[in-house]
């Protein structure tokens, strides 16, 4: 199958709103620090500028419980292993079509290699995930405020990340 320019700048946001849209979701989320830096994942296909930041994360599955599903997306996404921290707090992203509950989990890295990862609900042409890597919150706030998680239009600082708790929108 052959694809033109179009077609493909089009395919994850199809994609995206295919398997995501128009149903509520639950995404389970982690934070990990690595000094004054935060491990982030850029996402194409997502938000008014079709690339959206945010820490790791994604869709549980049926029966599958929240330290589980964040350990496998973790790995899915990033490469590393990590081990589950204290649950901080949640949000609800409401972005129409998409609406999920967010439940954010700091963690701690116990191995593998930081690498660019994949979504494997997605198809090759239609992967989402462009990019992976430790950002200081001062590289994070310099992107527009729509190109990066909502979580941190509540923050001022790296550490208030981690001081944030219960419900956010």
């Amino acid at each position: 199958m052959h694809y033109t320019v179009t077609q493909v700048v089009d395919k994850p946001r199809e994609e995206v709103l295919k398997l995501y849209g128009n149903r509520l979701r639950v995404r389970i989320c982690g934070l990990y620090r690595e000094g004054e830096q935060l491990l982030m994942v850029r996402h194409r296909g997502i938000g008014p500028t079709n690339t959206f930041w945010c820490p790791p994360g994604g869709g549980a599955q049926f029966g599958e419980a929240a330290p589980d599903a964040l350990i496998r997306e973790f790995m899915e996404e990033t490469g590393l292993e990590i081990e589950i921290g204290e649950m901080l707090f949640v949000n609800e992203f409401m972005q129409a079509p998409l609406h999920a509950m967010e439940l954010f989990f700091s963690v701690r890295v116990t191995g593998g290699v930081l690498r660019q990862g994949i979504d494997p609900e997605m198809s090759v042409a239609g992967q989402i995930i462009e990019d992976v890597r430790l950002m200081s919150f001062a590289e994070i706030k310099s992107y527009p405020p729509e190109e990066v998680h909502a979580l941190f239009h509540y923050c001022n600082s790296l550490d208030d990340v981690f001081q944030l708790t219960g419900y956010l929108q």
